[in-house]
């Protein structure tokens, strides 16, 4: 058991959506931890229940059973503006803050302890320039929120919540409509983030890549409502990442951390050795191709990978016959070759 504070727990939670007639159970007996200085991802296939689950956390629907617990007080005992006070949500949806600069959403965050027509303090102030700085956005808050780019705007929407200064930040999808390089950038922050300031951050994501990454615990919602959490690596090792997201046409590759277009009839398979780097590359390809990679001896194709003099080299061996090559191109080009004779 960590000795880490905890900021936000479940008791046997069930989550899901009651109406007058009928009542739709998603996942039930969740017991889930979160601590401080934690950066937790959830994943999840579409309608596995992540929104719901996030939801439920932030208090703006009702669980069906059981209890949550933020910084040791029950959920549904706090007012609302007791709850703003431990809790900021980031939403993926476009906040429209009209004629804003950024600066003046993210002093937004001080509302809970402000009140909208409040003076800010000097602590206010300090948390402001706090959260601009730790979310990078010392050179947008001049600028009108509706000027700002996708990447930019969620940004500055993280920057308020970190002014909220809350112990708890939730983030739903934060870089749905980002370009690699931002979110890349967004979950390095969110990342260091979790480990200077100490907060708990609990983010819905489906950057699987990035989450394997980036997330101290992975909470895995699998289809049939069951929800699996454990350290990333763990996940992946004793199969449950892989099983959360199965589905016919690519497989989950435990070696590279990557999911992987494969074809379901291979045509041959290849032994592949040598240069680590080399041979990631080179596995990818071939693959692509229909090929099998396999560490048996008895296999019609080995291919060895190596760099000499810092150029690449890849040497096929076929049937008592050795090929070489310098280019991943060039030696596809050989094995079809070979088949083709």
């Amino acid at each position: 058991m960590s000795d880490k504070r905890s900021i936000l727990e479940t008791s046997n939670l069930s989550i899901g959506y009651r109406s007058k007639r009928s009542e739709r159970l998603i996942s039930k007996s969740l017991n889930l931890r979160l601590e401080a200085g934690q950066l937790v991802c959830l994943l999840g296939s579409n309608g596995s229940g992540k929104s719901t689950l996030m939801r439920t956390i932030a208090g703006l629907q009702p669980a069906l059973a059981g209890e949550v617990f933020i910084d040791q007080q029950l959920l549904s005992s706090l007012k609302s503006s007791e709850l703003a006070q431990k809790l900021s949500l980031v939403l993926t949806e476009r906040i429209e803050a009209g004629n804003l600069t950024a600066l003046e959403v993210i002093t937004l965050g001080r509302t809970p302890y402000t009140g909208w027509l409040g003076a800010l303090s000097n602590v206010d102030h300090e948390k402001i320039n706090e959260a601009i700085q730790l979310a990078n956005v010392e050179t947008l808050t001049d600028r009108k929120i509706h000027q700002l780019s996708d990447g930019e705007r969620q940004k500055v929407m993280l920057a308020r919540a970190l002014a909220q200064d809350t112990e708890l930040i939730l983030l739903d999808e934060p870089t749905a409509h980002l370009d690699l390089p931002n979110r890349v950038e967004m979950m390095r922050l969110l990342h260091t983030l979790a480990r200077t300031t100490g907060k708990a951050i609990l983010l819905s994501t489906h950057e699987l890549d990035l989450a394997l990454q980036a997330a101290d615990v992975l909470w895995l919602m699998q289809q049939n409502g069951e929800l699996v959490t454990g350290v990333p690596e763990d996940l992946v090792l004793n199969g449950a990442f892989e099983s959360a997201f199965a589905k016919s046409g690519f497989f989950f590759d435990k070696s590279s951390g990557t999911f992987n277009i494969y074809q379901d009839i291979c045509t041959h398979t290849v032994k592949l050795t040598g240069d680590l780097k080399l041979t990631f590359w080179t596995k990818r390809a071939l693959q692509r191709e229909g090929l099998g990679i396999t560490t048996d001896v008895n296999t019609l194709f080995t291919v060895t990978c190596y760099e000499r003099d810092d150029i690449a080299h890849w040497k096929l061996d076929h049937a008592g016959t050795t090929s070489n090559y310098q280019s991943i191109a060039d030696l596809i080009i050989g094995i079809k070759f070979v088949n083709l004779r």
